[in-house]
């Protein structure tokens, strides 16, 4: 098993090296989850012919876009489809490289809760590719015109929220057209009548008061099990759903020292939001689907400091170890574990532990083989004990009962011996 692979630090220590380290790395987009629906509007619901492409295109899998511009095509409608906010997300083969992957996920991750709207992605793991969460969540406020991105924001060294655009490309007089530009448009700060000074201020933004410059980003994230050399994008206009995923990464980030390599959740909660009614002027409250990320991860162990082994639900443990004692489970069982282990459970020995000592048994083996003694040396027994039990050890009794026995074997004959191979199985999982 090798280090996580990761997206940082491929500039290399000496700077650019090619024509292609000159420009801002950025991963390859295999596909789009997106986070909701569009339906047709009002008015293109009263015409057949936008109902009827709308229908037919649906039903092929095409993207929601593809759809919008076909009907926009036949019938005229300017804008026919609306987003609406749904409990689920949407992944569909039109928005992915290989529509393969969409069915893949769907089919692994979906489910049909029985509610009337099939077989949908409710919610999915996730795992990161940037420690950094703003690369994780790109964010900006934008202005889109016909041929593209008009307005930006962008943050100066100076901490300051500016307002960008594309400079006009030079023209060669000699040639009497445009300059080749190497490298894209230039990008320049936006100073005329309406933004002198080139500050990003929506409340004196004429484009942003019309409503047409929003909030702006999107979640980048592999999916465990899919296949594919890339990442999937996921947009979000919504800033609740930003700073509740900020919280949740830099509260992991804080415990954890990273976000490569831990599995998040998204998923979606429907919440009571506050906004500002465009007539009134005053707060309203509505209900709405939003985005959620949430992490399974030992919190306390983690902020302790020590980030070693913990028996995590032991109240659960101990009535497993009940029911295991009180009942003989036939041999074959151990093939339909969930998770599969390098030493399955044999005969413990003579001794059997309460139900109440296993916790204490299990800090008593592993603080005398020295495991307690740096956070280096704990950190090798949780790797090792992962690696040879399985993940999810600390819940099955079993599994604790055998950790014991083989610690208390390895102290009455050789516990040298248990510490280098943990640390040996440790080094090699981190190479």
């Amino acid at each position: 098993m090798h280090a996580p692979i990761t997206y940082n630090g491929f500039d290399g220590p000496s700077g650019p090296r090619s024509l292609l380290d000159e420009r801002p790395l950025r991963p390859p987009i295999i596909g789009t989850i997106r986070p909701g629906i569009k339906v047709l509007t009002r008015k293109a619901r009263d015409n057949a012919e936008a109902v009827r492409i709308h229908d037919a295109m649906l039903a092929q899998g095409h993207s929601f876009e593809k759809i919008g511009a076909e009907i926009e095509r036949k019938t005229n409608l300017r804008n026919p489809l609306v987003p609406k906010n749904v409990p689920w997300f949407t992944c569909r083969g039109s928005d992915f490289t290989n529509p393969a992957i969409a069915d893949d996920i769907l089919q692994r991750y979906g489910e049909d809760r029985g509610d009337g709207n099939g077989h949908r992605l409710w919610r999915f793991p996730v795992v990161f590719a940037f420690d950094d969460w703003l690369q994780n969540m790109p964010n900006e406020l934008v202005t889109y015109a016909a041929s593209g991105k008009k307005y930006f924001s962008e943050y100066g060294h100076d901490g300051l929220r500016y307002c960008k655009t594309y400079g006009a490309v030079p023209r060669d007089e000699r040639a009497s057209r445009a300059k080749r530009v190497w490298g894209g448009r230039p990008i320049i700060l936006r100073q005329d009548a309406e933004i002198p000074d080139g500050r990003c201020d929506p409340h004196r933004c004429p484009q942003y008061q019309k409503g047409e410059c929003n909030l702006s980003a999107s979640f980048y994230f592999a999916i465990p099990e899919s296949r594919g050399l890339g990442l999937i994008r996921m947009p979000t206009t919504s800033i609740y759903v930003l700073q509740k995923a900020h919280a949740a990464m830099q509260t992991v980030a804080l415990a954890r020292g990273r976000l490569v390599g831990v599995e998040f959740t998204i998923g979606k909660q429907e919440v009571e939001i506050s906004r500002i009614d465009p007539e009134s002027g005053q707060p309203v409250r509505q209900k709405q689907w939003l985005i959620t990320l949430d992490a399974d991860l030992d919190m306390a162990g983690l902020l302790d400091g020590t980030e070693r082994a913990r028996l995590q639900h032991f109240e659960s443990a101990c009535e497993a170890v009940a029911t295991l004692e009180g009942a003989q489970e036939p041999q074959n069982d151990w093939d339909d574990e969930p998770t599969t282990e390098r030493h399955v459970p044999t005969d413990i020995g003579p001794e059997v532990l309460p139900d109440e000592g296993l916790r204490a048994a299990f800090d008593d083996a592993a603080s005398r083989l020295g495991f307690h003694e740096s956070e280096q040396a704990q950190r090798e027994l949780r790797v090792f004990l992962k690696e040879s039990y399985g993940e999810g050890w600390t819940s099955r009794p079993a599994s604790i009962r055998q950790i014991v026995k083989d610690m208390r074997t390895a102290l009455a004959n050789n516990p040298n011996a248990y510490r280098e191979q943990a640390r040996a199985v440790a080094a090699d999982l981190s190479s």
